[in-house]
């Protein structure tokens, strides 16, 4: 029998440890790990390099600042020379989802590189009187904005597919939303992802710090306080444990939200914890200017410290990038932090930061590195064994990666939307080469050869 792909000779990561065999895809799926070499149509020389699960990226924002239709193509190029297999979009929308979403799902299943799925936003009760048909139309998951409210309830939703205009929108993220979100998402067999930042607090935080005429990445740190993180954790956790229903925790970056994360656990709410890239490397004592502006802020470098521990400890689940796909004029408007647009690009350089930063530096092993970002989200989002594994009959989803490859980042390296990046120069070691998603390579050597379109919608299961 000849096969259709057979990857040789690299060091395969397993959940059992890491074991030099090759790898027989077939189909779009593995059919065998094994010390063999079959018949196969195309051979994949794996020689000094290591094969990885595909990793998945739960946190992404594109579609916008321009339309799925267009955005899915720049993100998911990114995503694909940055190893990313699969990518789950926050999607936001301030209409029914009845009468947005198959638009939404139409524009996207053409125009992906690599496999995708939605975390569906909710924003008023007529979204929450929905849940039930976002599940029927594949969405399983769904995501509340606690830092969204009063005189701090601006937000962009997603543009309508096929055009180029801006929905501005204030929205009202009170505790009886979040309650009865946490409520249906329980009933429906649902986790919910958190935004935790209390609303009124930072409204109150940010007020103070302009009338002081306080500017920069520390006074918007100070003025978002992890104490404003721990408050809205303490609201949901309860509503979770009253309701039975999983918390998912976006982007913890503070020493204090993990804190009030342990409490809650010992409380007994079923919590999953994940950080971002920008919570290991940066901290809003070494930057300057304005591009690092993120909700929540980047901290100090003592949380930073406290962020790798807890990776190191297994206390953290998962890293996303929390991905905003904007560009440089939106992002400076104005004259200060305050008027800066909060969030920045990074798909495309989760991985080589990890490598770089984590498993070559002696922080996290590679396995700790797969969990983190693949394993955990494919488990804890209903992809798994199809995702997150390398193992007999799950997705050909496979990075390979050079943990001695060296190279400089730049915005222009991954062909995004955007026309910048907060970690231009620098220099890491540790990088994918390689980027298959269900037997096919999209990204070879940092550029796409997949076809657009070849992305699809990841099916899901409820626990």
């Amino acid at each position: 029998m000849t096969f259709d792909t057979l990857i040789t000779d690299s060091r395969v990561v397993l959940p059992q440890g890491i074991v030099e065999k090759n790898i027989i895809i077939d189909d779009g799926k593995i059919v065998g790990i094994t010390h063999e070499t079959p018949s196969c149509d195309h051979k994949i020389n794996g020689n000094g390099l290591i094969s990885i699960p595909g990793p998945i990226d739960p946190h992404v924002h594109y579609g916008v600042y321009s339309s799925i239709d267009k955005a899915a193509k720049s993100e998911s190029h990114a995503a694909a020379i940055g190893g990313i297999t699969t990518m789950m979009r926050m999607l936001r929308l301030g209409s029914s989802f009845k009468t947005s979403l198959e638009k939404q799902l139409e524009a996207s299943s053409k125009n992906h590189y690599v496999d995708y799925t939605i975390h569906a936003s909710i924003f008023s009760k007529h979204q929450i009187d929905e849940m039930k048909y976002c599940v029927e139309n594949g969405i399983t998951s769904f995501k509340i904005y606690m830092n969204l409210g009063g005189d701090i309830g601006h937000v962009y939703m997603d543009m309508q597919p096929y055009t180029s205009k801006l929905d501005s929108a204030n929205v009202e993220i009170n505790n009886q939303i979040v309650k009865e979100t946490v409520k249906e998402a329980a009933s429906l067999g649902c986790p919910v992802l958190v935004h935790a930042e209390d609303y009124e607090s930072c409204a109150c935080g940010i007020k103070t710090a302009k009338e002081k005429n306080r500017d920069g990445l520390p006074a918007w740190s100070e003025s978002r306080s992890p104490e404003y993180e721990a408050k809205a954790i303490q609201t949901v956790c309860k509503f979770g444990r009253d309701y039975g229903c999983a918390i998912y925790f976006v982007h913890i970056g503070s020493e204090r939200a993990l804190q009030q994360i342990n409490q809650e656990k010992q409380k007994g709410t079923k919590i999953f914890v994940e950080t971002c890239p920008h919570y290991l490397t940066l901290s809003h004592e070494k930057q300057h200017g304005y591009l690092a502006k993120v909700m929540p802020p980047i901290r100090t470098k003592k949380d930073q410290e406290a962020i790798w521990n807890a990776l190191s400890d297994n206390k953290i689940d998962t890293i996303g990038t929390d991905h905003v796909a904007n560009q440089l004029d939106l992002k400076l408007q104005g004259e200060n932090v305050w008027d800066a647009l909060a969030g920045f690009p990074g798909i495309g350089t989760i991985v080589p930061i990890l490598l770089s930063e984590g498993v070559n530096k002696g922080k996290i092993s590679l396995q700790q590195f797969v969990r983190f970002t693949s394993q955990n989200a494919a488990q804890i989002f209903g992809m798994y064994p199809k995702k997150g594994i390398l193992e007999k009959g799950s997705d050909a989803d496979i990075t390979m990666i050079d943990l001695k490859k060296e190279n400089t980042v730049s915005s222009d390296l991954f062909g995004g939307f955007s026309d910048y990046i907060v970690y231009e120069g620098m220099k890491l070691k540790g990088w994918p080469v390689k980027t298959i998603v269900r037997g096919e390579i999209v990204s070879d050597d940092f550029e796409v050869i997949g076809k657009l379109g070849h992305g699809k919608l990841v099916e899901r299961h409820i626990k």
